[in-house]
This record gives structure tokens, C-alpha cells and sequence, in this order.
């Protein structure tokens, strides 16, 4: 994507903002909460590892940001009332909530469809998909509360052309994308709230090295070289952008 020529990220960028991020204790979603908190915001730790998510509160509060809050959750058997809850926690906290970004994700197998295993496929359908419905309508009432919420999708390029042997994931996303656009379409007219998606492309993470164990990950991006985009994105910045699809 390119960025408006007139932004550039600074210590105010997400002022006053209140932003949850799903997979915060590593890889993108760990830089991401870090970057968002320099930029200003208070951020929402959620993952299913505890000591991670931990460690990530510590090197915030280090270096001096707004103070971030950690809420453990796994996605993969997080229930409809689990959801609930981690509203009623937010609401009791913060009163509103300004973003969410949808960073966790299962890469599921690397198989052939005949050989997909079941469990897999389900595995990867509830964190990628099943996870990200839940939590935006359990979450909708706090982000009406907001003067302009923002909700972040990770996409991938398999979400528009499916690729073999990326079976679940390829379908998962493309299945996020849709409820993207379902949901911005449905809200039009009626709500500050917006959404759209990222594409981060390659990017140096561990889930990259699971899907490309040959590559060498001195050869992409780091996961920093990403948060410009983002935080243009979670930001006023980005009012009335909506329903996009972006790649980086």
C-alpha cells in the first residue's frame, strides 16, 4: 500500500486510543502492541501464553508508555461466553474500545486437500475465522462507544487465489476477508466504525519460517518495516478508509 505523502508516525499518532491485538505475545502482534504504545495508545495484550504476553507488558512499561493491560485467551477454545466476558473486563476497564487488530493465526498443514486431517481444518476455521466473529460482535458495543473504532484484518495473498497445499489457511482467510466486507457493508451509513485488511506479504516471523523453512529470513521484511501502515490504519489518520484490501 502506500501511505498518504502527509503521514508519518509519531509519539501522537494513536493518542487516547484503547487497541486490542489477538496474538500480542510474538511476531508481528508483539512489535505491533510495542509500536502502538510508542504511538501513544493503550494496548490490549491477548494470546494463550501467559509468560510471552508478560514479557511484552514488561518492555512497554519499560520504555515508558501508557501502561498495557493483558487478557490470556486461546482463541482456538475460547467459547461464546468467554468472548462475553472479555467484554464486560473491557468495559468495566476502559468503557470503550478504539481497535482491534485480528493478528493471531493458525497456519494449519501443508498437504495435499485428500490428505487435510479434520481436526487440523477445524483448528485452523476457529482461530482464523470462527475466533475474529466472535469477538467483533461480542465487541461491537464498546466500539459503537468510540468516536471512530477501527478494526485491522490480517489477510494473506492466498485469501484471493487459493495455492495448493495451503488448504485450510488459503479458505480461512479468504472466509475473513468476505466477513471484512459483510461487515462494512452492513455497518455503512449507521456506525463511525470501519475495517479493512493488510496483506503483510513475506515477513520475518516464526510462522514464515514454518511455511518457507529453506528461505532465508534475512531476505524479508521485518516486522517493523510494517507498522507504518498499521498504525495509518488503527489512526485517525485513516478516517472514511473502509472495506479496503490492502497489500504491503
Amino acid at each position: 500500500m502506500q501511505l498518504p505523502s502527509s503521514f508519518s508516525v509519531t509519539s501522537t499518532s494513536l493518542t487516547n486510543k484503547i487497541i486490542l491485538i489477538t496474538g500480542a505475545g510474538d511476531g508481528i502482534g508483539k512489535v505491533a502492541a510495542k509500536s502502538f504504545a510508542a504511538a501513544g495508545a493503550t494496548v490490549i495484550l491477548v494470546g494463550r501464553t501467559l509468560a510471552k504476553l508478560e514479557k511484552a507488558y514488561d518492555e512497554i512499561e519499560a520504555a515508558g508508555h501508557q501502561q498495557p493491560a493483558i487478557y490470556p485467551l486461546n482463541l482456538e477454545s475460547a467459547t461464546e461466553k468467554d468472548y462475553d466476558d472479555l467484554c464486560n473486563v473491557l468495559n468495566e476497564n476502559f468503557s470503550r474500545l478504539d481497535g482491534i487488530l485480528f493478528n493471531a493465526a493458525d497456519l494449519g498443514e501443508r498437504t495435499p486437500i485428500a490428505n487435510y486431517s479434520v481436526s487440523a481444518w477445524m483448528r485452523c476455521m476457529q482461530v482464523n475465522v470462527n475466533s475474529p466473529f466472535m469477538m467483533t460482535q461480542a465487541l461491537l458495543p464498546l466500539l459503537e462507544k468510540s468516536e471512530n473504532a477501527s478494526l485491522l484484518f490480517t489477510s494473506s495473498s492466498v485469501a484471493f487465489k487459493g495455492r495448493s497445499f495451503w488448504g485450510a489457511y488459503a479458505a480461512s482467510k479468504a472466509a475473513q476477508e468476505n466477513f471484512m466486507q459483510t461487515l462494512v457493508d452492513e455497518l455503512e451509513g449507521t456506525s463511525r466504525i470501519r475495517a479493512n485488511s493488510i496483506n503483510p506479504g513475506a515477513t520475518r516471523t516464526k510462522m514464515r519460517a514454518s511455511a518457507y523453512p529453506a528461505e532465508d529470513p534475512t531476505r524479508v521484511k521485518k516486522p517493523e518495516d510494517l507498522m507504518p501502515a498499521y498504525i495509518y490504519l488503527l489512526g485517525d489518520a485513516s478516517l472514511g478508509v473502509t472495506g479496503q484490501a490492502f497489500s504491503y
